[in-house]
């Protein structure tokens, strides 16, 4: 398995200096040269496989990366438990181009950076030619390379749009650094045809258990296809151009028709397992419970550490799980007559299993006692430590600690990729060009498939799975973009989801609500409360980030995004 690591390092314009293992110590570290990390004799290429394995580390992870938050706590899902924090930017159009907490240009452009100085130097380093194994490694490497930056710019544009293609430049002080920007089109072609070309030089699928963690042929696939989603979206498809739906749902099969991937049958051991047959790309991380003690309920004490408790999902998010029939909640309450057996009373009975293995909610099993978050609640104390603002924890990722007495080290690799999302897609992009259809092949297929594994109930036709037949392809798409928000939660898909459906302005200007209880006795009372917290989105601005104006003060070519100044 690679492990994804980042040894300190540093890249200037004419100098390098690279640590990576002990493999380097026979010599001070601040005296590793280029020439010595690119080395002619190295006939293993073992320095440049270290080179590589720390651009691997740049690749996206999204624990708790924001000023301790998840970028999901600047949707409509969750809100920061503390109060002030940098994520709160993203919902009350803080950021700018002097401030982003998430400044992936810089850091992004750092990564491509490396990865072309590698195909710079390693044409430099003589790899054994009496062993096939070994150069056939190097034709890995120097693909997976160029899959590295293929994905950090995939990282720019879903942030800023058209961003500089640097090509194979190793930019120095001496060159003309003022680059136009490249369109968005433009940018999306080059990681289309990166891809495209690489393809046949990355390791074959599935990939042994070893080598878990490195790019294979259909992650480069999937790249591709999410890239071409992305520019099929309307944010980048004004025009509902369907020949670019066309192209993202053909790019999309692709990846499907490989048969690497499947459903996992658990939808928690998609997170828990390291090596499964549902995640296409994952940040490989150490074994740790960080995820625990960051986000699990307050009360809760792990040795000396009590839970931080730091994401607050709103009533909004909940209210999205649908029963256990697969119906919406809202059947029932328009109803009266109960048909799904949603209980405003008993609110989490009865409901999509995803939602108890996405969210604490009072009542809910953790560390051999129920979660209390009613007022006064071990979990919603109301003193002045930091808690929930919503009455809800996040519980996805989170091992199964129902009845254990401590936190024990367990997998929290992070889904960059995973299969369920490629369905989804699948299914948002056929049902643009070809309606929700009918029959094995239709719309229907992919949306049952995933809510069977979520195990919600089949019921019976024509409402199987709680999906009626008979849907046009508007009602389809909010089935699918409702069951994307549930099945795909905290995972860094809402936020940009909601800017390329170009509907955050309609999303984000209105209020958010949480749960507050209230026990008199056994007795829980339920009311949903509306949180006092700014949600604004101020369109056409926030769509995009701001390129930081260190870019723009030294680059006259360098053209700001909409909005800002």
């Amino acid at each position: 398995m690679i492990n994804y690591k980042h040894p300190l390092f540093g890249l200037a314009f004419t100098a390098m200096v690279f640590t990576a293992c002990q493999k380097m110590e026979d010599r001070p570290l601040e005296k590793i040269t280029e020439e010595y990390l690119w080395d002619s004799k190295d006939s293993l290429g073992t320095n440049a496989s270290y080179f590589l394995n720390d651009i691997y580390g740049d690749l996206p992870t999204g624990y708790n990366r924001i000023d301790g938050n998840l970028l999901d706590a600047a949707t409509d899902d969750a809100v920061p438990s503390a109060d002030n924090t940098a994520i709160s930017r993203f919902t009350n159009g803080g950021y700018s181009p002097l401030v982003n907490d998430d400044n992936s240009w810089n850091a992004n452009y750092t990564s491509i950076r490396k990865c072309n100085l590698f195909v710079q130097n390693f044409p430099k380093v003589n790899l054994k030619k009496s062993d096939p194994a070994i150069f056939i490694q190097g034709q890995y490497w120097k693909a997976e390379n160029r899959f590295l930056r293929a994905i950090f710019y995939y990282e720019l544009i879903k942030r800023y749009g058209g961003v500089p293609l640097l090509g194979d430049r190793v930019l120095t002080a001496n060159d003309d650094l003022r680059l136009p920007r490249n369109s968005f089109d433009d940018c999306v072609n080059y990681i289309v045809s990166e891809c495209d070309a690489i393809i046949a030089d990355l390791r074959p699928d599935p990939i042994p258990a070893g080598e878990y963690g490195r790019i294979t042929k259909s992650i480069a696939l999937t790249l591709k296809a999410k890239a071409l989603v992305l520019a099929a979206s309307p944010l980048n498809n004004a025009g509902n151009d369907f020949g670019k739906w066309r192209k993202a749902k053909n790019a999309l099969a692709d990846v499907i028709r490989t048969g690497v991937y499947s459903l996992e049958p658990s939808f928690a051991n998609v997170f828990l397992v390291r090596k499964n047959n549902e995640v296409i790309l994952a940040y490989q991380r150490a074994l740790t419970f960080d995820v625990e003690t960051n986000n699990a309920p307050v009360g809760y004490v792990n040795g000396t550490t009590a839970s931080r408790g730091r994401t607050s999902p709103t009533q909004e998010l909940v209210d999205a799980f649908p029963t256990i029939k697969g119906l919406p909640i809202t059947s029932d309450l328009k109803s009266g007559a109960n048909p799904t057996g949603y209980d405003g009373n008993n609110p989490y009975a009865n409901r999509d299993p995803r939602l108890g293995l996405t969210v604490f909610y009072n009542g809910a099993r953790w560390l051999n006692r129920e979660v209390e978050t009613f007022n006064g609640g071990r979990d919603r104390p109301g003193t002045a430590i930091i808690e929930t603002k919503t009455g809800y924890y996040m519980r996805k990722f989170m091992a199964d600690f129902s009845n254990g007495t401590a936190y024990s080290n367990q997998t929290h690799n992070f889904p960059i990729f995973r299969y369920a999302d490629i369905l989804l897609l699948f299914a948002e992009a056929k049902n643009e060009v070809d309606g929700p259809g009918t029959g094995a092949d239709s719309v229907y297929t992919y949306l049952r498939a995933i809510r069977a594994r979520a195990g919600i109930q089949a019921g019976t036709a024509p409402n199987t799975y709680g999906l009626p037949n008979g849907l046009t392809a508007g009602q389809m798409r909010e089935f699918i973009r409702n069951e994307r928000r549930v099945e795909l939660a905290f995972e860094e898909q809402r936020f940009w989801d909601l800017r390329r459906w170009k509907i955050a302005e309609q999303v984000y200007n209105k209020s958010l609500h949480g749960m507050r209880i209230n026990r008199s006795g056994t007795t829980l009372s339920y009311q949903i409360e509306t949180l006092s917290i700014p949600f604004q989105f101020f369109a056409p601005r926030m769509y995009r980030y701001a390129i930081p104006f260190s870019e723009i003060s030294k680059n006259i070519n360098l053209v700001q995004n909409e909005g800002y100044q």
